[in-house]
């Protein structure tokens, strides 16, 4: 360990410290010994021997030393090569290069997840804008839609209503009991496929494999859970092979009573600080989850709030291009659901932090189009309510385009989850009106994308700005390539979840959300803005978390929500330090 991280561990809460593996708690001081140290791999008793090579916390393949193979009763059940990690990531690498088709990337990824750990969180961490596309969207999308046919083994915990009044026993069952982040779904929205009911899983396993990846969280302190109360799904109901409750979804005061004995358990079972993502959930239980739970536990919709940080810093750091401030623009949403909405929030609340004006006045440079047309003021009374403070004076409008050339965005925004939305008169409409259109096509995957970043630059003839939710390749037009950035909440929420963590945060405020945004925003080079980008690239993304993580974390202490204390002097550097490192471990 190197004095900085001795000298800032030794300022940190005791039962919190890292170490050289990274991650925060560590049970069996695996991280607080020094690399050159020898660990034990427990598990109810020591591992050795078949029983060592079928654990993925601590099985190394074919890098377990000529030494580890004695000691540990596993000499010839390998073949006597040694190999390093190096070479068996580049093994591994060469081997996935090897697919066509993403979803078969991705079967092979979750088996090496589940049969060595470290090294398929290695091989992430080191291939991340590669690998990205493959444990996350788009391809998490069709494994959803698919993870009846491609379920192996469990990857989480599944709650469903068979359990209820006995929540708390099933969380137990769970074999790891220091877990600080639960991502959980009930499978209701997946992305912009729709209700996939128990085959949601894919979501929670992704977004926690990231968080260990990018954000440096001990897999072993996160916690995967699908709630499991039916699917209106007709085609999974009627699929032998669906792996959930063949039942219609239940609603109302079961599901609200169900929810709550969920959320009541968690925080018995796992404490204070226990950060609850909550993911794809459909948008009158996300809003109303959000707002029933966020005074009392440690919460967080990704899709509303992450979404919103990460489409603000894009904003931040167009600025910069653009050379204007947010107050100045007019915004155009397609689309008013949890994403919609939840940005256009945020966005509001930056410009009112920035201009001082009330946060009323300054949601009137945002407008939101539905599946109804413009919402506007004569529509108020049949709004549901998280749409009603965009209804603004204005003469109804049902076509996207009519909405372009009637308020005249600088920004237009799609989150609406239906493709090709923005069409070539959209987005000619936005290139006559701006110099430089900024157009953002955040629905994923990338089928459900507005429009691609190919149509945007082509029809804008090279002017946009433009970045979307999913990944598209670079566009060559006119002579001159385009990298289309991405606005993935992958930036955002490892980064957050690590600054709620490492600061003991107990609630989720949006001056966080906000701080987050801002330190993403910093992170955007004069480089990247020659490119075109509006975002950093991922291959930096463990730096960007830690800086991330910083600035969450001093804005907890600023509030008084942290509760560890006292706090760190440097805050990037704990950040770095409480990073989880998938690098072998020595045994004794």
């Amino acid at each position: 360990m190197s004095t900085n991280q001795t000298q800032i561990s030794d300022e940190y809460v005791s039962g919190n410290r890292s170490g050289v593996g990274g991650g925060i708690s560590d049970v069996y001081g695996e991280d607080s010994a020094t690399m050159d140290q020898l660990v034990t791999p427990w598990v109810t008793s020591v591992a050795s021997g078949y029983t060592l090579m079928r654990d993925p916390r601590y099985n190394k393949g074919l890098a377990f030393t000529d030494k580890e193979r004695d000691a540990h009763y596993i000499t010839g059940l390998l073949p006597p090569v040694v190999l390093s990690q190096d070479v068996q990531e580049r093994k591994v690498m060469h081997n996935l290069r090897q697919y066509t088709v993403p979803l078969q990337r991705y079967m092979a990824l979750m088996d090496l997840q589940e049969r060595n750990e470290r090294l398929f969180y290695k091989l992430l961490i080191d291939n991340v804008e590669e690998l990205l596309p493959v444990v996350y969207t788009p391809t998490v999308g069709e494994a959803c839609q698919k993870y009846g046919s491609i379920y192996r083994r469990p990857q989480g915990l599944y709650i469903s209503l068979k359990e209820k009044g006995k929540i708390l026993e099933v969380l137990k069952n769970w074999p790891q009991r220091g877990i600080q982040v639960i991502v959980v779904t009930d499978g209701e929205r997946i992305l912009g496929l729709g209700d996939l009911g128990c085959q949601g899983m894919g979501i929670p396993v992704g977004k926690l494999s990231l968080y260990t990846a990018l954000g440096g969280i001990r897999p072993s302190a996160c916690l995967p859970i699908t709630i499991d109360v039916g699917t209106n799904n007709e085609k999974l109901l009627n699929d032998e092979f669906y792996i959930g409750l063949k039942q219609k979804r239940a609603n109302g005061e079961e599901y609200a009573e169900f929810l709550h004995e969920f959320m009541c358990a968690v925080k018995q079972n796992y404490g204070e600080k226990v950060l609850v993502q909550f993911e794809d959930f459909a948008n009158h239980h996300a809003f109303e989850l959000l707002s029933k739970y966020c005074s009392s536990h440690l919460v967080f919709n990704d899709d509303i709030q992450g979404t919103a940080s990460v489409v603000l810093a894009g904003l931040i750091a167009a600025q910069k291009v653009l050379g204007k401030s947010l107050a100045d623009h007019t915004f155009l949403f397609l689309g008013a659901g949890e994403a919609g909405t939840g940005i256009a929030e945020l966005i509001a609340l930056k410009i009112s932090r920035e201009t001082g004006k009330p946060i009323d006045e300054t949601r009137k440079k945002i407008w939101l189009v539905d599946s109804k047309g413009l919402i506007v003021s004569s529509r108020k009374e049949s709004l549901q309510h998280f749409k009603q403070p965009w209804a603004h004076d204005h003469k109804p409008v049902k076509e996207l385009l009519g909405a372009v050339n009637a308020i005249k965005p600088t920004v237009l925004i799609g989150t609406s989850g239906v493709g090709k939305t923005f069409t070539k008169e959209v987005v000619e409409a936005m290139a006559t009106l701006n110099e430089k259109p900024l157009i953002l096509a955040l629905s994923n995957p990338t089928s459900q994308a507005e429009c691609t970043a190919e149509e945007a630059y082509t029809w804008t003839k090279g002017r946009a700005i433009f970045a979307s939710g999913s990944p598209f390749d670079p566009v060559e037009y006119d002579g001159k390539k385009f990298m289309p950035g991405q606005a993935n909440n992958c930036y955002i929420f490892p980064g957050l979840g690590l600054g709620l963590i490492m600061s003991g945060a107990i609630r989720v405020r949006d001056d966080m959300l906000l701080a987050a945004s801002d330190a993403l925003a910093s992170q955007v080079t004069e480089e990247n803005f020659a490119n075109g980008l509006i975002y950093p690239p991922f291959a930096n993304i463990r730096k960007i978390s830690a800086n991330i993580a910083a600035s969450v974390g001093a804005k907890t202490y600023e509030l008084g929500l942290a509760s560890n204390l006292p706090r760190p002097k440097d805050l990037v550097k704990m950040a770095e330090s409480c990073m989880y490192s998938p690098v072998y471990r020595n045994f004794r």
